[in-house]
């Protein structure tokens, strides 16, 4: 009988550094506004990027300690999560036609264009 071998890597908690944020200037506000995308309601303002950047930052560190006390689960950081290259997709019929017909007008695989199309935006 072989022994399964299970990892033993320590599930480490998140720090505020590994999520995925942006700063955009907000007219209404007039500030920047700093947001995290693993943590859609939250957003700090700041009166230049870097001030945004550093605010919504401390917001998320505090927010990590805080679920972190109460036992909550943490979103994992974009940044950490494996992605298949899978991806299953409806569309109506019309439009699976249309890009059926363009992408054998091209001489490619359906997935080959569609891959093309979204590469370009």
């Amino acid at each position: 009988m072989g022994l399964v071998e299970r990892s033993t890597e320590k599930l480490r908690t998140p720090r505020a550094e590994d999520y995925a944020y942006t700063v955009v200037w907000s007219e209404e506000d007039a500030a920047f506004i700093g947001r995290v995308a693993e943590f859609g309601s939250l957003a700090a303002h700041g009166s230049t990027q870097e001030k945004a950047l550093k605010e919504i930052r401390k917001v998320v560190e505090f927010v990590i300690e805080e679920m972190n006390e109460s036992g909550e689960k943490i979103p994992e950081p974009i940044s950490k999560r494996r992605f298949s290259g899978k991806l299953n997709l409806r569309m109506p019929q019309q439009l699976h036609r249309r890009l059926s017909l363009e992408a054998e007008r091209e001489g490619i695989s359906l997935n080959q264009w569609i891959n093309a199309k979204l590469s370009s935006r």
